[in-house]
């Protein structure tokens, strides 16, 4: 692992931690800049490259340091590690006393590092999740992900919080620094699912959580393809976030995964439930249904009775 930073006289009062794969973080870092700019507030930039193993976006987010005023830190994996590995490599990058983990390609409503900020000045929690929005997708292939994230994933701070610390995302996420070091995340969760959740029901039991309404806007959309894909390799992940947190079984994906493990010929369901998400001509909640379905499915396989 490689760092080119930006030297740093004192220590930020925020770290923005951005880890990104193959996607290119400048607009997002330009929009932070921008912000950090009209609060004149101590807040630093640190990106974590996942193994894109692509030289000119390295080139390209290099010259971007010279560009911006914020002092920007960029952190190269020659291999990708995985979502885990890659946010804790960025806190250990941190010289801020608070970070904020964000999803390269989020966007930032007016205002939305000046709220983070006043947050930090009240100081009475160790983390805060605030929350994200639905931007439209920009193809047709993104809609049923958008739809499956307006149904369960977006929320104001009131309803999230009723779900405490299963409901926290690591997508617009503020941490104070020192709690990182004590709980990291967890690298046994490899790919893409849950060490999130996982990572918040620990911090939950170590510090005090918050909800709070400060959303950042979410467009990174997966096609129909990808999610299938995804909640396949997630069903492992799943697994061990219920090994490690028994108590969560009581959460309704747990439960369905549990129903679907006594109904036989789960591999003919599957096709079944594939082949409605990928059917274009149904309407979008009945392809969101099937591809939760799907997930579900593919969780009953691993996750004990």
């Amino acid at each position: 692992m490689t760092a080119a930073a930006i030297s740093i006289s004192d220590r930020s009062c925020l770290s923005v931690l951005i880890p990104f794969y193959r996607d290119d973080p400048a607009p997002l870092v330009r929009a932070l800049d921008a912000q950090v700019r009209e609060t004149n507030a101590s807040v630093e930039i640190v990106l974590c490259d996942d193994g894109s193993a692509d030289p000119g976006l390295t080139r390209a987010l290099e010259a971007l340091q010279s560009e911006i005023a914020t002092p920007l830190i960029l952190v190269t994996k020659p291999v990708n590690e995985g979502r885990a590995a890659a946010r804790n490599a960025l806190a250990r990058a941190a010289n801020g006393s608070w970070v904020l983990f964000l999803d390269a390609d989020m966007t930032l409503p007016a205002g939305f590092v000046a709220n983070w900020l006043t947050e930090i000045g009240a100081g009475d929690f160790h983390a805060a999740f605030g929350g994200f929005e639905a931007e439209p997708p920009e193809s047709r292939e993104g809609r049923v992900h958008a739809a499956i994230a307006a149904a369960s994933d977006i929320g104001a701070a009131s309803d999230r919080g009723r779900r405490g610390a299963t409901a926290f995302c690591t997508s617009n996420l503020l941490v104070r620094a020192d709690v990182m070091p004590d709980v990291p995340f967890d690298e046994a969760f490899k790919g893409w699912g849950w060490e999130d959740v996982d990572w918040a029901v620990r911090a939950a039991q170590a510090g005090r959580l918050k909800h709070v309404d400060n959303p950042a806007g979410h467009r990174g959309w997966q096609s129909v393809e990808q999610l299938l894909a995804r909640y396949r390799d997630a069903a492992a992940n799943y697994a061990l976030l219920l090994r490690k947190h028994p108590e969560l079984a009581a959460l309704p994906g747990a439960k369905a995964a549990r129903t679907l493990r006594a109904v036989p010929g789960q591999g003919a369901l599957r096709s079944v439930w594939q082949g409605l998400a990928r059917n274009e001509g149904l309407p979008l909640r009945l392809r969101a249904l099937a591809l939760k379905l799907w997930r579900a499915s593919w969780a009953a396989e691993v996750i004990g009775p």
